[in-house]
């Protein structure tokens, strides 16, 4: 049986509450980003690949440590939130930049070959039709990349989740405001005797996982029409 303390419950509803939070603010932007680099030609193209991708080859604790001079009380636009009143560094929205940034090219990369497997023809077809392009987008493009939409959001969650570098860099480690699922663990594999509670935690957070998965792969499979 698992047993867990208060601030654990605390340390998983905050790691969903940041998972979802960073996927719902994400996922309009990584839309957008995967149709622009799908449908569309312009100069700078790579870059914007290269850059969405850079998440993904740049260790965490070092997007942690970009995000902290950006957004610190030295940062540029950490002062300008400073001057307005809002405070981001040590706090749970920290966390969900955090994670943001680090699942953003899991997103977009999922959005991304949901759309490239769209027939151009029904796109043309729409065009062809008189329709604008907001139209084709709403009735054709969006339906059609549904399946790559929720295997972006999947991925984003699950990344989120397991969010540890970037996290403890701009968010911090404070039991019951920025604790986490995996801060808490590290905190208890490094306690004297918390190995019990670690390994209850990291049964949690299979268990999150594997439904997230699972629900994935029904919802892909019902997408298919298949039972």
């Amino acid at each position: 049986m698992i047993t867990l303390a208060p601030a654990d419950y605390t340390a998983i509803g905050l790691s969903i509450k940041i998972a979802v939070t960073a996927v719902g603010i994400s996922l309009p932007f990584g839309f957008a980003v995967a149709y622009l680099v799908t449908f569309t030609r312009f100069r700078g193209k790579v870059l914007l690949e290269a850059v969405v991708n850079l998440p993904l080859t740049l260790p965490p604790v070092v997007i942690g440590y970009l995000l902290l001079l950006l957004l610190g009380r030295n940062g540029w636009l950490g002062r300008l939130l400073d001057g307005l009143g809002i405070r981001i560094i040590f706090t749970w929205k920290a966390a969900v930049i955090a994670c943001a940034v680090v699942g953003f090219p899991l997103m977009v990369r999922a959005i991304r070959i949901g759309m490239e497997a769209i027939d151009l023809r029904l796109i043309q077809a729409s065009r062809t039709l008189g329709a604008p392009w907001y139209d084709t987008l709403a009735s054709v493009i969006l339906p059609l990349s549904r399946r790559g939409v929720i295997a972006g959001s999947s991925l984003m969650f699950a990344r989120s989740l397991g969010e540890f570098g970037a996290t403890i860099i701009v968010a911090g480690n404070i039991p019951g405001v920025t604790q986490t699922i995996p801060l808490a663990i590290y905190d208890y594999v490094a306690s004297p005797g918390g190995e019990p509670m670690a390994a209850a935690l990291c049964l949690v957070s299979i268990t999150i996982s594997l439904a997230v998965l699972i629900l994935h792969e029904r919802l892909s499979r019902r997408d298919r029409g298949v039972a």
